[in-house]
């Protein structure tokens, strides 16, 4: 039998778990890369010595990159991250077209401006939303919307990670943040070359994962977020809570969210969406056409034994679809934040997390007597406890226990 290939375009942060996946069936995992190396943001989860060949598309044609895999006769092709679904796309274009999703629709995928304007087509709610590069022509949109004297959101239109999304309030000059956010490199490795500014919105966030075959989507898992804020910023997790497909709040997002991958032109593979629900309804605050990360497929896989690499592989290798999921037990993520930059010098204190009743597990990557960053986004948290198991009320217990414990931790600044 003749070798069976994976062709997985930048597979780091969730992406990695997709060469052991696809090597588990058989089949020999092929990385593709933008340039060398991967993003900083994500450069710790890029594991080039498990894949067979690495494939770099640097400063030639993605083309003459295309003609090079097609040694490997792909039928299809899969973005393991955010960075890689522009290029997975365009690939996927030359090599399978049939395969994956319309690449001529790749930016309403990817960047959130192109992603409201294509909501406004189709005729979805979407939030009140302006992008540019022009401070001038930003101001004249504000005061237009008649946002000036409210609160509003700035941030870049094609990042990640919450990376320098910023709340703008009451009679606030937010013209610094657009300084700060216009030229800089985000997340992405991506020179932010517009600013967005979207209008405030009040209500519940959820993270919604799916799974398309040829059109249809599966729902993976559906959460509620909690998030913090500090100063300005809003992006600071503080709980992942993993709902039952039956919880009405699902029943409500369900429909709107498959109308939003249909206008965005999602037909096959990974959805990670992230919705609002005000007073008003859903709103759309992003979708990304890739799996979840920041580990959010192992804690899938504890909460309802199944997730979005596990679907790509059935669809891929079995042609299987599943519309919907399962909760075999309550699960919460709780993620700890540093309140400010400087020396942890408490670490101790969460000793004995591993003792309550629902812990599962934990990810504590500083301790006493480190440099820890200020959390501001979901790369800069400081830890994160998984609690999980079939009483809902010991899980909330505990974290409220874990709450309390994060109000005592000390930080000594250092002097910059």
């Amino acid at each position: 039998m003749p070798e069976q290939y994976a062709v997985l375009v930048e597979p780091i942060s969730t992406g990695q778990e997709y060469a052991e996946a696809f090597r588990a069936e058989g089949l020999t995992p092929i990385a593709v890369m933008t340039s060398e190396r991967a993003v900083p943001a994500f450069a710790h989860t890029w594991h080039p010595e498990n894949f067979a060949k690495v494939h770099v598309l640097g400063q030639r044609s993605v083309a003459d990159l295309a003609g090079e895999l097609r040694q490997y006769d792909p039928q299809w092709l899969i973005p393991g991250s955010e960075v890689g679904v522009e290029l997975c796309d365009a690939l996927t274009g030359i090599l399978c077209p049939q395969a994956g999703n319309d690449s001529s629709t790749t930016l309403d995928r990817r960047d959130k401006w192109h992603m409201a304007k294509a909501l406004g087509r189709a005729g979805l709610a979407h939030l009140r939303q302006h992008c540019s590069a022009d401070r001038d022509e930003l101001d004249a949109w504000i005061a237009e919307q008649g946002l000036a004297g409210g609160r509003f959101v700035v941030k870049p239109p094609k990042s990640a990670a919450t990376d320098d999304v910023h709340l703008i309030r009451p009679g606030e000059d937010w013209h610094p943040v657009f300084d700060r956010i216009l030229g800089k490199i985000n997340y992405g490795g991506l020179r932010n070359e517009a600013v967005l500014v979207q209008e405030y919105a009040e209500g519940t966030e959820f993270l919604i994962d799916t799974y398309s075959v040829d059109g249809r989507h599966g729902l993976v898992d559906v959460c509620r977020y909690a998030k913090a804020r500090r100063d300005d910023r809003i992006g600071i997790y503080e709980r992942v809570q993993f709902l039952a497909p039956d919880d009405p709040d699902v029943a409500e997002i369900r429909p709107y969210v498959f109308a939003v991958l249909d206008a965005l032109g999602v037909r096959n593979g990974c959805g990670h969406s992230e919705v609002m629900l005000t007073k008003h309804g859903p709103r759309l605050m992003e979708v990304g056409a890739r799996p979840a990360g920041g580990g959010h497929q192992m804690i899938t896989r504890m909460a309802t034994g199944d997730s979005q690499i596990a679907r790509t592989v059935a669809h891929r290798l079995h042609g299987r679809f599943r519309p919907d999921y399962e909760l075999r037990q309550h699960l919460s993520a709780v993620f700890i934040s540093s309140p400010a930059a400087g020396i942890w010098r408490n670490g101790d204190i969460f000793d004995g997390v591993d003792a309550l009743p629902s812990f599962v597990a934990k990810h504590f990557p500083f301790g006493t007597g480190d440099l820890v960053p200020a959390s501001d986004d979901l790369v800069t948290f400081l830890a994160w406890v998984i609690l999980a198991g079939p009483d809902p009320d010991r899980i909330e217990a505990d974290y409220q226990h874990i709450r309390a414990i994060e109000g005592r931790i000390e930080i000594e600044k250092v002097p910059s």
